[in-house]
Order: structure tokens, then C-alpha cells, then sequence
């Protein structure tokens, strides 16, 4: 049986893989994150989400599926802010604006050498709101690892005027409707468990 492996080790994207995939595998890509020297945000999730899923790819006989998040607000990337100042700035940055989030996508059959990959936008209208109001965000949330400095499955969506999305699991960092055609592609529909548990 070939596996399901997960390049990474979120607990955002092992809930959001649960929904569709009875069993899998969740193994760190141990992947630089930094982006290259004009490299645009949507290049720079693209080519994250492959080299995960590559990096991972490389020690399991299994289909991996990587991925990478990132916001964009002008010419300014948003990512995972660790730390509450970061968090807070952020979140700043954002107030009474429009940000898009790209989630790129890469799923590897390493046994045959297949894959998939593409990038899934969505577009988030932030309202208008304080510092303290921010500040008082990130101290009960603790969004610190979240690209953006939100939880949008929580009391992040508060901050939001408007979401437009072809998908509303995109924003939560991994896109299922993209992953379940890409899975599809590559013999292991989530609807036919069979492939799955013969793989």
C-alpha cells in the first residue's frame, strides 16, 4: 500500500487533510522558507509547496502533498509572524484594506513520478480596526503561526469585511477542492477509498 504523506506539520492543514483522508502521515519538510530575491508571493508558495513535497518525497514510497500560505498586501509578503509585535504590526498593516492569500498546492507520486501543483487565491477585505482591538486579538488567539496573524476558523473572522473564494478551506491553509482533483488525477480519488487502501 502506498501512503498519504503530509510535508508538513501544521495542525491546521492534519485537520483540514482529516476531513478527506481517512489515514495518513504527517512528516516535517525541513524546507527554507525565504524568499528569493524578487520573487513574487505567488512564485514564492508555488515553488514552497513543490520543494516540500519534494523534500519529503525523497524518503517515502507515498503520494505527498505540500504546502505553503502566504498573504499579499501591495508589494508586502505576510507571513507566519511568530512573535506578538510581528503579529500586531501585521495585523495593522492589513486594517481597512484588501489582502490577497495565496496557498500553493504540490502533490507527488513519488513512485511514479507524477505531480500536481498550482496556487489557489483568496481575496480578504479586512474592516477597519484599533491597535488595541489587534493587540487584544493576538493575546487571546495566539495566531502566531498563522500567515497573516489570524485564525480565520476562530475569532479572526471578526476582522474580516468580506472573504471572495472559490474555496473556503484555501484561507485555513489548504485547498480541498484543488487537492481532491489533484488526488484525483493521480489514482486516489477521496471518494473511492478502495485506490487508497490498495496503494
Amino acid at each position: 500500500m502506498q501512503p498519504i504523506v503530509l510535508a508538513s506539520t501544521s495542525i491546521y492543514r492534519k485537520q483540514l487533510l482529516e476531513r478527506i483522508i481517512p489515514s495518513f502521515e504527517c512528516v516535517a519538510p525541513n524546507v527554507d522558507e525565504s524568499p528569493r530575491e524578487a520573487e513574487t508571493p505567488w512564485d514564492l508558495v508555488r515553488r514552497l509547496s513543490v520543494e516540500k513535497a519534494q523534500a519529503v518525497a525523497q524518503h517515502k514510497n507515498a503520494i505527498v502533498i505540500g504546502s505553503d500560505q502566504v498573504g499579499a498586501l501591495s508589494d508586502r509578503i505576510l507571513t507566519k509572524p511568530l512573535d506578538q509585535t510581528t503579529a500586531v504590526d501585521q495585523l495593522m498593516a492589513t486594517s481597512g484594506r484588501t489582502v490577497q492569500f495565496l496557498t500553493g498546492l504540490c502533490v507527488y507520486d513519488s513512485r511514479s513520478g507524477e505531480s500536481r501543483s498550482g496556487v489557489d487565491t483568496v481575496t480578504v477585505r479586512f474592516r477597519p480596526f484599533s491597535r488595541a482591538q489587534a493587540q487584544a486579538y493576538v493575546e487571546r488567539e495566539q495566531p502566531l503561526d498563522c500567515a497573516g496573524s489570524f485564525k480565520v476558523e476562530g475569532l479572526g473572522i471578526a476582522l474580516f469585511e468580506e472573504v471572495r473564494s472559490g474555496d473556503p478551506t484555501s484561507l485555513e491553509g489548504l485547498p480541498l477542492i484543488m487537492l481532491t482533483e489533484f488526488l484525483r488525477q493521480l489514482g486516489a480519488d477521496p471518494l473511492d477509498l478502495t485506490p487508497l487502501l490498495r496503494r
